[in-house]
């Protein structure tokens, strides 16, 4: 993962507007935690967050016509920040907004590449039900540092989607880590798309229609596609390494 020198006026986190139309009544959120880089006290990229938006765009699409309304995260900065966690922060903070604008209703939180991470990592917030991580970014295994925590995943349902041909992040550390979760939170599972990677381009829409699906089960409670309900149900390694097959999308559509 790059890092950025740093530069830094202090700023405050935001959201940005409802993406597409706002439901009349507001029964749940996704919140759409964009990339970041390892060390930086700079401004987020607009970059990174506009190649959320188009997951957030399908997101909002399925789950309008429940009351689903989704918002991207701007970051203070662009940077995860070593024990900062800044990411992770501001993510707490916009789950805190999401209280405040919406009252009690159920948050997902949405996580691609370092947002990933903070998705993951700020799942703990009593407002949030269920986490989708998407290539996320994970460090290194170091003994000589803490592991990345999954206690504060207990009581969600997390979905982790991988490529396994992912050149930027590792997907054996985001197998190593539902692995850990999973033995902590039974509604654990992590999906595999064969020969994608980073950006999970090639399987674009088997990738959105799982994650819609997995939106819609853990904020309306609708079911769950066979394949996600054998992966939730299934113990690791099978529910953690389950591959995402070709015309999912269109399986569910048929």
């Amino acid at each position: 993962m790059a890092q950025q020198a740093t530069s830094a006026p202090a700023r405050s986190a935001g959201l940005g507007r409802p993406i597409g139309a706002r439901p009349r009544t507001v029964t749940a959120v996704a919140l759409l935690l964009p990339g970041g880089h390892e060390t930086s006290d700079r401004r987020p990229s607009p970059l990174a967050r506009a190649a959320v938006r188009s997951l957030g765009r399908e997101l909002a699409r399925a789950g309008r016509a429940d009351g689903l309304v989704a918002h991207t995260v701007h970051y203070r900065v662009g940077g995860w920040n070593g024990a900062e966690a800044q990411l992770a922060r501001d993510a707490t903070w916009a789950a805190d907004e999401v209280v405040r604008r919406y009252g009690d209703v159920p948050v997902c939180l949405v996580g691609v590449d370092m947002g990933g991470r903070a998705a993951l990592r700020a799942a703990g917030h009593t407002a949030v039900n269920s986490v989708l991580a998407l290539a996320p970014w994970l460090p290194e295994d170091d003994v000589a540092a803490p592991p990345e925590p999954v206690r504060q995943l207990v009581g969600r349902q997390v979905l982790i989607v991988h490529g396994t041909n992912d050149e930027r992040t590792d997907p054996e550390l985001s197998f190593r880590l539902a692995e850990r979760a999973k033995k902590a939170n039974r509604d654990v599972c992590r999906f595999e798309v064969h020969s994608d990677g980073h950006r999970l381009s090639q399987h674009h829409d088997e990738v959105m229609a799982l994650s819609a699906n997995f939106l819609r089960g853990a904020l309306y409670g609708y079911a769950f596609a066979r394949p996600l309900e054998d992966a939730l149900a299934a113990p690791p390694p099978i529910g953690l390494r389950m591959p995402l097959a070709s015309g999912f999308g269109r399986t569910l559509r048929d």
